[in-house]
């Protein structure tokens, strides 16, 4: 009898329940994406009702970023010590009351604190879903199922934007974010009853009772269950420290570095596009349409690099998909002649900044270990949403300088080359 939960799940085909779980993180990252870009369908209304400049929106569009980052760090922490599986219910706690209260927000300082507070649970829930994944997938299928767990986020943004477009018709800005607190709270028993607790995080920390939750949880995915905990040395902390020891320090600086540059790429189309569009003299549904194109464009990267993961490595994939960020987000600051014109631009940059980031997700279900996964995805993706909450900040504020949007897009592209650069070190092996 194989007494390895691990390898059981690592050899073994993929049964329905797993297959399940993978399809629950998906949502559970599509609500994580519609959720952080809420504040972008909702941004032209803010700007109107409050009279703020583009400086001061590019403050609010960032607040939650900052709560990711921190969150990510902190919670993905808490994931590796106290499990998956409550990490996650307590993030759905925060991320519907951050949402309710946001759309109660009566001025731009509580908005931030709102903002900020969802922010924080969004990040762990990130960092939650992406160790679950790489976890119930088998060897196999790995790639692919964090790849698709990652393709929710644009999912979420394309689902959750058509509902705010036509809420935009009708209602105010606040209706975007009681729909998102809504939605939020509707997952809540789904994942209670049917997300069991990863059983590489308790074969790892072998909290009380594990054998008997491990086999429990065996058994509903259909495995054959152990006699015994297989034996282990010293057990691995799960201090974030242990991601810089001479083992893992140059994965985890290269990824993190990678991560940070490229997401200020990525949301910078996210954030400003609305906007921008309003700015152009459209209504700010057809603004939100637009996002929704970039995010349809997004889908469609993360698919076709999930096909192509079976055949190419991901890290050669990531090279030229970075490359194809930077080219395109400076084809988005030239002029277009029409919002049709800017949309199929915009869909295709998405294409690439989408696909750019569910790869860099892959490499981390690959190079952090199961006592350190949620913490290593943590740390890249905390630190990395420093660059995700810089972004939109500096744009705001040359744009209120009085630089135009091809200087600005020029500069911004410039971190998905830097990306591509960073995985150029990471497939070397100096």
């Amino acid at each position: 009898m194989n007494n390895n939960p691990r390898k059981i799940l690592n050899d073994s085909p993929m049964g329905i329940r797993q297959i399940l779980v993978v399809g629950i993180c998906v949502l559970l990252t599509a609500l994580d994406g519609f959720d952080v870009l809420s504040i972008s369908f909702a941004s032209p209304g803010i700007a109107k009702d409050w009279g703020i400049d583009r400086a001061a929106l590019g403050v609010v569009l960032s607040m939650e970023l900052i709560g990711m980052a921190l969150g990510s760090i902190f919670l993905g922490n808490m994931a590796d010590r106290v499990g998956r599986r409550p990490i996650i219910i307590f993030c759905l706690l925060v991320m519907a009351t951050g949402m309710f209260m946001a759309g109660s927000a009566q001025s731009v300082n509580s908005l931030l604190i709102h903002r900020f507070y969802t922010g924080l649970a969004i990040g762990g829930m990130l960092a939650s879903t992406n160790a679950m994944v790489a976890e119930f997938s088998n060897s196999k299928r790995r790639n692919l199922s964090v790849i698709l767990m990652a393709a929710g986020y644009p999912l979420g943004v394309i689902i959750g934007g058509v509902f705010a477009v036509n809420l935009l018709q009708d209602n105010s800005w606040r209706s975007i974010f009681v729909f998102g607190g809504t939605a939020t709270l509707c997952f809540l028993p789904f994942v209670y009853w049917l997300l069991p607790e990863s059983v590489a995080y308790l074969n790892s920390r072998r909290p009380s009772n594990a054998i008997n939750r491990i086999n429990a949880t065996l058994k509903i995915l259909g495995h054959a269950q152990i006699a015994q905990l297989p034996e282990v040395g010293t057990q691995q902390k799960t201090s974030i420290s242990e991601l810089f020891k001479p083992s893992l320090i140059r994965s985890t600086v290269l990824l993190t570095f990678a991560y940070f540059m490229h997401i200020m790429t990525f949301y910078f189309i996210l954030k400003w596009v609305p906007k921008i569009v309003v700015d152009m003299g459209f209504s700010p549904s057809l603004a939100g349409s637009v996002l929704v194109w970039a995010n349809v464009g997004g889908l469609l990267g993360c698919i076709t690099l999930g096909l192509l993961s079976n055949r190419f490595q991901i890290k050669t994939l990531l090279v030229f998909i970075f490359l194809g960020s930077s080219l395109m987000v400076m084809l988005f600051g030239s002029e277009q002649q029409s919002l049709t014109q800017l949309s199929v631009v915009v869909a295709v940059a998405g294409f690439f900044t989408n696909a750019g980031v569910v790869g860099l997700y892959a490499l981390f279900a690959q190079y952090f270990p199961d006592a350190l996964r949620a913490s290593g995805s943590g740390f890249a993706i905390g630190v990395g949403r420093g660059g995700a909450a810089i972004s939109p900040i500096l744009a705001g504020l040359l744009f209120a300088a009085g630089y135009g949007l091809q200087s600005i897009s020029v500069l911004m592209a410039l971190g998905s080359a830097l990306a591509a650069i960073t995985i150029l070190f990471l497939v070397t092996k100096r």
